[in-house]
């Protein structure tokens, strides 16, 4: 038996066919089909590495049924409030931030960084957003440790960013139904 790639999982489908599919090949697949209709293409990718990498890493997973991934996906998906493609952002409030000109404007210190994030997301949260949208995370990240590659140390401040993140949101008084998306 050939050994499975290991940024492949195995797709069983309805026929019975197990097919071997990366995160890549996934979401070219959702955005060029029906899924990308209701969403932005670049957000249908990302949600859809998302699923691929929790059933992969979180749940330990060389396979998946294509009817569990699509209602994994489809679970993602509606847990957010975003506006159909196309809808003007007037009708859906977004407040948009690249974390990446936040770690530069610092000198790429985290001592600097971390206290400019919280008054950024506070600025942001005046404007009731439904949507916080901090973009920029992985090159941020790699900016903040210095790193030209990823690494372990990369991995923890990335985790740290977005956990500073959520407990920043639920200290402040943030709009009932404000969704905050990292990428």
């Amino acid at each position: 038996m050939i050994a499975l790639s290991s940024d492949c999982l195995l797709f069983q489908m309805a026929s019975g066919e197990s097919l071997p599919l990366s995160a890549e090949m996934i979401s070219v697949e959702l955005v060029n089909g029906a899924a990308a209709c209701n969403y932005d293409e670049e957000f249908v990718s990302h949600a859809a590495n998302a699923v691929f990498h929790y059933f992969k890493h979180e749940l330990g997973r060389m396979s998946v049924t294509l009817g569990e991934f699509a209602e994994a996906l489809e679970k993602v998906l509606g847990g957010f409030k975003l506006p159909p493609r196309g809808a003007t952002c007037s009708a859906f409030k977004v407040g948009r931030f690249d974390l990446l000109e936040l770690a530069e404007s610092g000198g790429g210190c985290e001592l600097l960084f971390f206290p400019r994030l919280r008054s950024e997301l506070r600025h942001r949260l005046q404007n009731s957003p439904e949507l916080l949208r901090f973009s920029g995370l992985r090159n941020c990240v790699k900016c903040l440790a210095g790193a030209e590659r990823w690494c372990a140390r990369c991995q923890q401040l990335h985790e740290h960013i977005v956990d500073f993140l959520r407990t920043c949101l639920t200290a402040e008084t943030a709009p009932p139904n404000c969704t905050l998306l990292v990428e």
